[in-house]
């Protein structure tokens, strides 16, 4: 596995991560083949993990993928080099997703985070999503404020514009951004090129464009193409494509089978050329 540096620290982590939240919501594995999809990822290379409090079904299986991921490591030799990052902003009233921005929110569900994963410190701490109804500062500054007592070590953003960012800047180190990004969902190359100005660590979810869409991958032309040339699947080669989309993207697909998370690992060897990256760019990406 090809490793990166976490944006502005000399902190290695796998160029390819696992997104955790496909173990946890509805129609998750069981946890024992949960635990054994993480294991995969592990040990084909994956030193980075995201997940999240409100990776569950509801607001009472809060914390579910935090205790999953750390029950998974917690035996493993090379858990010192294993990196998790989570968040908070959103809750789970019966099953839906909900923001919630509130510094009260932040500081409650740090506490909640810190107990699932069993540490003193979380490594990496994402503000989930803005809420319309809490000023953005007010959010951030939780963030801010948690770090500075030492129960975060970096802060991160998810689902922010590049205005966010400029704002968050001003309060906290932003050490990543946590943004959708997929040939089937573009809308944040803006957000991908600010990232690699500022050398932010920009980390893509859903980069196979989501449960539904990526069962549509094997049948697009030009992927079978690529994947033909590079002996790879359709599916490494769209990871190949995100990666290409700027220097400090990190892609982190989710996987419920070991299998598919190897096969996201082994895509970091895939080098697409110029021609390659742009027929996929001129490639029209049905969502329907």
């Amino acid at each position: 596995m090809i490793s990166t540096t976490l944006a502005r620290t000399n902190v290695p982590i796998s160029a390819i991560g696992l997104g955790g939240m496909p173990l946890s919501i509805q129609g998750r594995p069981p946890d024992d083949e949960g635990r054994r999809v993480i294991h995969a990822a592990i040990d084909a290379g994956v030193t980075f993990i995201d997940t999240a409090d409100v990776y569950c079904l509801n607001d009472g299986d809060l914390g579910h993928n935090e205790r999953l991921i750390a029950s998974a490591i917690r035996q493993r030799r090379d858990r010192d080099s294993i990196h998790i990052a989570t968040k908070a902003g959103l809750r789970r009233p019966g099953g839906q997703w909900t923001r919630d921005g509130t510094p009260k929110h932040i500081r409650e569900a740090c506490e909640q985070s810190l107990r699932a994963l069993g540490v003193e410190e979380i490594w990496l701490y994402q503000f989930h999503a803005p809420d319309p109804s809490v000023p953005f500062e007010e959010s951030i500054e939780a963030f801010a404020e948690l770090q500075r007592q030492g129960k975060v070590l970096y802060v991160g953003l998810s689902n922010v514009s590049v205005e966010q960012i400029e704002q968050a800047s001003h309060i906290v180190d932003v050490r990543s951004v946590q943004n959708r990004l997929s040939p089937f969902f573009r809308e944040n190359l803006d957000v991908v090129e600010e990232c690699g100005r500022r050398q932010i660590t920009f980390f893509a979810y859903s980069p196979v464009g989501g449960a539904r869409l990526a069962q549509k991958i094997p049948q697009i032309p030009i992927l079978q193409e690529i994947a033909r040339k590079h002996h790879c699947s359709p599916h490494a080669a769209v990871l190949a494509w995100v990666r290409a989309k700027g220097n400090t993207v990190v892609p982190i697909p989710g996987a419920t089978k070991p299998e598919h998370a190897v096969d996201s690992a082994k895509s970091i060897s895939v080098k697409l050329s110029a021609k390659e990256i742009a027929a996929i760019d001129a490639t029209e990406f049905a969502r329907t």
